[in-house]
């Protein structure tokens, strides 16, 4: 089989290739382009899932970064268990072909207990006092301690809050030309998380992100021009683009005005109680779930997702068929905004009474995706002084409380997660190999096709 590599540059779309990506433009340049078309919900797991499966949703089962679990009653989001997604994974299926086959999974979703030969991923140590150290898992477990060894510890905080930026992205680029060099996989996958965090900040506003789009062309320079040595099938591609929003909607508060929602009060703060709600939205950027726990209030629930300004689709069992997303993990409803708008997980209607976790970067205790992490409270003239002293505090081995984060929603610019967007914010799929991609739109099941016809032919 032919050596490849796939690039996954989160966010990018045609719009984003130009002057601030002058190695991209140019390495594009000579190549044919295909856009490929937003599947619902375009977020990454989803995405990635249906990538490297050829399957959708429906069958993956993954509806999204997080979902409703009616067993256990809890909402989770970023799990990292392979076995959760449905479908033979595209290096199993090269494997019967060629028992020498050897995939790379490099920071793809889903990368722990999967069948791949080496895999890296985020996961830090939570220590008995409560403190959140740096590091990631792999596959073997001796690559992590050779790739820390070789890079320094994997930066986790630069890898998603208020101080995320290019240091995680470009770890994550050398560990995989690392673990190129030293195990010379047949097929790598790349995730390249930057410009999710400068697009859902600022949108597409170039006076802020010029900086970022620089530094992923720099990074993809480095990757490009290593896998060109080594005569390596070069595909890039993102998972979907990132749009301009301006309105916050707060399905939950709609639903607590409603009598929908129940809450424990702990120690004054107030935590969503699912399990014990009638109803209740699991927000996931411009697509939402709505789980109904008493059938009763079914319509009450679609009368009010009806009259509420900035959705524009309401996804019932029909619905969620004809758009791949009909699995038992699904929202008895799905939800999609408008071009302007996006889905918060708040619902806490007094911000003295939100939990703690609501001013944190804890993205598996929310019960829905918060891109406000991103952000250290601007409303705060201290704020930098407060996270400094919680830092020394960390440093000297006392406990603390990286509370930071605020509480306002409009400060998010970018989003994503729809279908209907314009094309020149659609994902992009580039191959170094001729007649890969042809200009004609790609469905996101065929990306899997266009993998093996890499590997392939």
């Amino acid at each position: 089989m032919k050596k490849t590599v796939v690039i996954d540059v989160v966010g990018l779309s045609s719009s984003l290739i130009g002057e601030h990506t002058p190695f991209l433009k140019q390495w594009v340049s000579g190549k044919q382009l295909s856009t490929i078309e937003p599947m619902l919900p375009a977020v990454t797991t989803s995405v990635q899932s249906t990538y490297v499966t050829g399957k959708w949703p429906t069958e993956t089962g993954i509806v999204g970064n997080g979902w409703y679990d009616r067993t256990d009653c809890e909402i989770k989001f970023w799990k990292q268990s392979n076995k959760l997604v449905g479908g033979e994974k595209i290096w199993e299926r090269a494997r019967q072909l060629d028992p020498s086959f050897t995939v790379s999974k490099m920071f793809w979703w889903y990368n722990m207990y999967s069948s791949a030969d080496f895999s890296v991923t985020p996961r830090p140590q939570y220590h008995a006092d409560g403190v959140k150290a740096p590091d990631c898992y792999s596959h073997p477990s001796d690559l992590r301690d050779r790739l820390q060894d070789a890079l320094g510890t994997f930066p986790l905080f630069s890898f998603w809050g208020p101080n995320a930026n290019i240091k995680s992205t470009r770890w994550i680029a050398d560990a995989s030309l690392l673990v190129d060099r030293w195990h010379d996989p047949t097929l790598t996958l790349i995730y390249l998380p930057h410009l999710d965090y400068c697009l859902q900040k600022f949108g597409t506003d170039f006076s802020n992100i010029s900086k970022e789009l620089h530094e992923i062309d720099a990074v993809l320079r480095d990757l490009i021009q290593h896998y060109e040595r080594q005569s390596t099938e070069i595909i890039l591609l993102s998972e979907y683009g990132i749009t301009n929003v301006s309105r916050p909607i707060h399905l939950n508060r709609l639903f607590r005005e409603a009598g929908l929602i129940n809450v424990r009060v702990e120690q004054g703060l107030e935590l969503l109680d699912a399990g014990a709600s009638r109803a209740f939205a699991v927000a996931d950027h411009q697509v939402a779930h709505i789980y109904i726990n008493d059938p009763s209030c079914a319509a009450q629930v679609r009368s009010i997702l009806e009259k509420t300004a900035g959705i524009e689709r309401i996804l019932d069992e029909a619905g969620k068929k004809e758009h791949h997303i009909d699995h038992e993990r699904a929202g008895d409803l799905v939800v999609m905004a408008d071009a302007e708008s996006w889905f918060t997980y708040y619902y806490w209607t007094d911000d003295a009474k939100a939990p703690d976790y609501a001013r944190l970067v804890d993205i598996h205790r929310k019960p829905g995706y918060d891109p406000v992490e991103m952000f250290m409270d601007p409303a705060n003239p201290m704020i930098k002084l407060k996270a400094g002293y919680k830092l020394l505090r960390k440093k000297l081995g006392f406990r603390y409380l990286m509370n930071v984060i605020p509480l306002d929603a409009t400060l998010i610019k970018g989003s994503h997660g729809r279908v209907g967007t314009p094309v020149d914010y659609h994902p992009v799929f580039v191959s170094s190999q001729k007649g890969l991609a042809t200009g004609k739109p790609l469905q996101a099941v065929e990306v899997f096709g266009k993998i093996w016809e890499s590997l392939t032919s």
